[in-house]
């Protein structure tokens, strides 16, 4: 029994450490800050990012592909996410998915995402993501 309760416990601790990474995605956008940004995707040229002009592999491809898309603070408006389901499948692994909406002057795109995520040396780190 007391086992059982530690692993609900342990997967609360790691699921309010996603939407902790989440937020923090959110706030950093929300200041133009695209590094801090990326902070919440897995550094490495096995990241793997699924969009609408295809695929991306690669921590710095993504982040030059961002830079490219939204160039300055009025491209990238105001983000809000919206997190639907959060699953703890193992120790050291989860998927998200969630709803993404940019507030701009001129539109407000938005639409659906699916991030894959891992525990590498402690911390939540996204490894894929699909956007739609």
């Amino acid at each position: 029994f007391c086992m059982f309760v530690y692993q609900i416990q342990a997967q609360s601790k790691d699921e309010q450490a996603i939407r902790e990474t989440m937020h923090t995605q959110e706030e950093a956008w929300n200041k133009g800050d695209l590094n801090k940004f990326m902070a919440g995707y897995w550094n490495s040229p096995d990241l793997l990012f699924v969009g609408s002009k295809g695929v991306t592999n690669g921590w710095k491809p993504t982040l030059e592909n961002y830079q490219k898309s939204y160039p300055n603070k009025e491209a990238m408006g105001i983000l809000t996410f919206q997190i639907l389901k959060v699953d703890i499948t193992g120790k050291d692994t989860a998927w998200l998915v969630g709803k993404w909406s940019l507030q701009r002057e001129k539109d407000n795109p938005n639409g659906h995402f699916l991030l894959v995520w891992r525990k590498i040396k402690g911390k939540w780190y996204i490894v894929a993501d699909h956007s739609s």
